[in-house]
């Protein structure tokens, strides 16, 4: 082919000469991939199998050079430009038609340094590869829950895991950066060098930069902790369930984490078939303490009813990480994951989400209540980016389905939902669960505040102020 064909920033199309392209893929070290070529379908596919985009180029940077270069090239070209760190990316920011998509997947290195307690990983590491190394030293970082998730989104939009409680989130254990900036700049970002950037990539999502490494700080965890998952069938007693969970977790200590899903029992080789398909409550709940402690810290939840399934018990750490795995396949279902914080959960409002528990679009669609608190609530707002720590839950409406005839219906569901949860809510989501973030500037300044939000635009304007990085949760410069 003479031209390759590219989306613009301003919406225009771009036909660049071939031998102009050849030019930048042959300065780089790691592969590129455009249409045509045999890997080009099997590299676009993610993790949510809602998005379906079709790139001009993909960049499986091999460092930070790789990543420097493609960065000029579609700031000066102006391309539009995706960043993909592991590539989960619910709300499918990690694709784009037409244009640059600068891929971190190889950059997946993990390194410990066990005497300061640090570990140093790269942009594109997912979340198995750090508990992998950080366990051989007893460490963990407070990362998420699903293995197969990336390092990068997770920490830069907050990072929510099993560790919140007692460690805080994973922004919170962010020690240093090294990023990329839209002027092609290789960047060291702490509390030391660069803290205006080191405060927004703390919460802040992808709207500075490529991180292409991340320290972080490390706590002793494991090698063995406990979990308590008992299933029980929903019923007309389901309300009473959850207030006595809410209760139980009123009063735990932080070495217990918790969150009480709504789900059925998934249609896996792992669960008895008779049981496949039953609409459940999981009071589910951590211990990363003593596991001889643990039992009985927890046999309140065990004693809510009669469970139909009960997977608690103690088991490796690493193997609890992995433990949704083999449940959300890559580019499997279709997904829409919309999140709200709780300022209360009283009765009326357990109520309102019981009711569309027993209502869900699909068996596969999860609804999760996230019990909050603890040394995540304690970092002063303005510590970080990110915003919100005062919240009590979080409201996770994890939609999922398998037929894309049903994208309508499933998506107008959870929006329902989101809204009618609204007055129990301070504003704001977790905007690792954003939906398609179809809010705007409106969600985004009731998640962060008003006060941080304006302190972001102001960040914008100094590291990006053409707005090169928008496919994320995007904090434009104009506003």
């Amino acid at each position: 082919m003479d031209y390759l064909d590219f989306n613009t920033l301003d919406g225009t199309s771009l036909k660049l000469k071939a031998v102009t392209v050849d030019e930048f893929r042959n300065k780089l070290r790691g592969q590129s991939i455009i249409q045509g070529d045999p890997e080009y379908n099997e590299s676009r596919v993610i993790w949510n199998g809602s998005t379906d985009k079709h790139p001009a180029i993909m960049i499986k940077c091999s460092g930070s050079a790789d990543v420097i270069d493609a960065v000029n090239f579609a700031r000066e070209h102006g391309i539009v430009v995706a960043v993909r760190g592991g590539g989960h990316n619910v709300a499918g920011n990690a694709l784009c038609d037409g244009g640059m998509v600068i891929d971190l997947s190889k950059m997946n290195s993990v390194r410990v340094i066990e005497k300061t307690r640090r570990a140093f990983v790269g942009g594109g590491a997912l979340l198995g590869d750090v508990d992998r190394e950080t366990q051989v030293f007893g460490l963990a970082a407070p990362l998420g829950v699903v293995s197969l998730t990336g390092v990068a989104g997770l920490t830069l939009c907050g990072g929510l895991g099993y560790l919140r409680r007692k460690h805080g989130m994973a922004c919170d254990a962010l020690v240093s950066v090294d990023i990329v900036t839209a002027d092609g700049k290789l960047v060291h970002a702490s509390k030391a060098e660069n803290e205006d950037l080191f405060w927004g990539v703390r919460g802040g999502g992808g709207n500075f930069g490529v991180v292409t490494s991340f320290e972080f700080e490390l706590y002793p965890v494991g090698p063995t902790v406990t979990l308590c998952a008992p299933f029980y069938p929903m019923n007309e007693h389901t309300a009473d369930l959850v207030c006595s969970w809410r209760d139980f977790m009123s009063d735990t200590p932080e070495e217990i984490t918790s969150n009480c899903l709504f789900w059925s029992v998934p249609a896996h080789a792992h669960f008895p078939e008779e049981l496949q398909g039953i609409p459940v409550v999981i009071p589910a709940a951590i211990h990363i303490g003593d596991p001889e402690e643990a039992g009985d810290l927890m046999k309140p939840l065990r004693e809510l009813g009669n469970p139909i399934l009960d997977l608690s018990g103690p088991l490796p750490y690493v193997d609890l990480q992995t433990a949704f795995d083999p449940l959300f396949s890559k580019g499997e279902r279709q997904n829409y994951w919309k999140s709200l914080y709780l300022n209360t959960l009283d009765e009326n409002a357990i109520e309102k989400i019981v009711e569309r528990a027993h209502n869900r679009p699909d068996p596969w669609s999860l609804i999760a209540l996230w019990h909050l608190g603890g040394e995540m609530n304690r970092v002063n707002p303005v510590e970080t980016a990110l915003g919100i720590r005062n919240a009590n839950y979080l409201l996770s409406l994890d939609t999922s389905w398998t037929d894309s005839a049903d994208n309508e219906s499933a998506i107008a569901w959870t929006r329902e939902a989101w809204a009618e949860m609204q007055p129990y809510s301070g504003g704001g989501s977790y905007l690792n669960f954003p939906g398609q973030g179809e809010e705007g500037e409106v969600l985004l300044r009731a998640s962060y505040g008003s006060n941080n939000y304006d302190s972001l635009v102001n960040l914008k304007r100094k590291y990006d102020p053409t707005n090169l990085f928008r496919l994320n949760q995007n904090i434009s410069p104009a506003a």
